[in-house]
């Protein structure tokens, strides 16, 4: 089970515990404020609950094509490729590994659809076995770590933004293709499904066979495309608001003065 909670300690004093000496403690999610809970049975008055915030902000001096370029993708017309780019970080939990076999079958039977992975290299021996199966995989790429602005032009730019974490709290970069207007494919997992409605904000999978099934409905179906990235960008503006963020925070370092 994962927790993300930010706790703030009052000073220790006597035998208190640290349970005892928390003067508030904030979730992202109800369901993290309930696993939260088990461990803090006597403060759960003290337990908020504040949704991560979410801004973007777009370079306007990105290039698609040297992007794409950069990144191994090879195509004259870039414009006629169905991008899906995967953020994460290099690290196992992020499991970016796990659609690369369907997806190169399914880039075999249509070329145009590429996958591209990016973010940074935090494990650098599981960044090395990365590496090695996408250079000898067709149809998956590697992007070199870009700027947060770049990083958010570039999802901007792709056809459909991917999660296939094996654990996730709260994500930003589902939070951020939302606000961008992109549309997301996220593994069916409990941190992913408290921020994707199947079919509603976004489109989730329990397998690499079902994630190509979405991508092809996503393909074919524009209206289905309209809707999750409407509902999507709805959703975010509604309860991930950064200035809602930053008032509860405040509000609750201000109880400490």
């Amino acid at each position: 089970m994962k927790l993300l909670f930010l706790a703030c300690l009052s000073p220790k004093t006597g035998n208190h515990t640290t349970a005892e000496r928390i003067r508030f403690a904030v979730a992202f999610t109800d369901k993290l404020k309930e696993e939260t809970e088990l461990f803090l049975l006597s403060q759960s008055s003290k337990i908020y609950v504040q949704p991560q915030g979410v801004q973007t902000d777009v370079s306007e001096k990105f290039c698609w094509t040297e992007f794409l370029k950069s990144s191994g993708v090879c195509r004259e017309h870039v414009d006629e490729l169905r991008v899906f780019l995967l953020v994460c970080g290099l690290r196992r939990v992020k499991d970016p590994l796990y659609l690369v076999e369907f997806f190169s079958e399914w880039h075999c039977e249509n070329p145009l659809n590429v996958l591209v992975i990016i973010g940074p290299k935090i494990d650098p021996v599981f960044t090395v076995e990365v590496e090695t199966v996408v250079k000898r995989t067709a149809g998956v790429f590697l992007a070199q770590e870009r700027s947060q602005q770049e990083l958010h032009a570039a999802m901007k730019r792709c056809f459909s933004v991917v999660n296939s974490s094996v654990s996730e709290g709260m994500s930003a970069a589902i939070l951020e293709a939302m606000d961008l207007g992109v549309p997301v494919l996220a593994r069916d997992i409990p941190g992913n499904a408290a921020l994707v409605q199947h079919e509603f904000t976004g489109l989730l999978y329990s397998s690499p066979q079902e994630f190509v099934h979405q991508s092809q409905r996503l393909l074919s179906n524009q209206e289905l495309r309209e809707r999750v990235v409407r509902n999507g960008k709805l959703y975010v503006e509604e309860h991930h608001s950064l200035k809602q963020e930053r008032e509860t925070y405040q509000r609750l370092v201000d109880t400490l003065l």
